[in-house]
């Protein structure tokens, strides 16, 4: 499960290699409104004008997410770069100057994979390894040009089709 402070993987080649969840941003739901009759008081011995008004009426409620959900699979997140994939950590010289991203940076990302079990429509059940991102820039495009390992599937249902081009593959 994602939260506050998590530590995910950065799965792209933007140089970034732990990223921590900072704040949940942009769950890409829409909210439904639907008409719900109030059952407080469903069989009242009061009389008709001492009666709730919400008992006697349809009023609207939104059947919507609520904003301190945890992010799923598609969703962005608000990171922090706390662990930056240098020369050392990869064994290659040349690699600091194309790096994207510093340690300490604050980028926007996409939730591509998740220790949390994700139940699909069909009935199966998905569970990755590891929590893993992908990093955005202000334009909602990937700071990366290559992204390494597997991605989720929903994410095509969220309109992330840049992300599952780039990907080696999808689960």
């Amino acid at each position: 499960m994602i939260q506050l402070k998590t530590v995910l993987n950065c799965i792209d080649n933007s140089g970034a290699a732990l990223v921590e969840c900072a704040l949940v941003i942009g769950q890409k739901r829409a909210a439904q409104i639907g008409m719900h009759r109030s059952s407080l008081f469903p069989r009242s011995n009061y009389p008709q004008a001492d009666r709730p008004i919400t008992n006697s009426r349809l009023f609207w409620i939104a059947l919507g997410q609520p904003a301190n959900q945890i992010p799923r699979l598609g969703d962005r997140i608000v990171v922090v770069v706390k662990e930056h994939r240098g020369a050392s950590a990869s064994g290659m010289a040349g690699v600091s100057a194309a790096n994207k991203v510093k340690r300490g940076d604050i980028r926007h990302a996409v939730v591509v994979r998740t220790r949390y079990p994700v139940q699909r429509r069909d009935g199966s059940c998905v569970k990755f390894d590891d929590n893993a991102c992908v990093l955005l820039n202000k334009a909602g495009d990937p700071v990366g040009s290559r992204i390494n390992g597997v991605v989720g599937a929903e994410l095509k249902r969220k309109k992330w089709s840049k992300i599952l081009s780039m990907a080696p593959s999808q689960a």
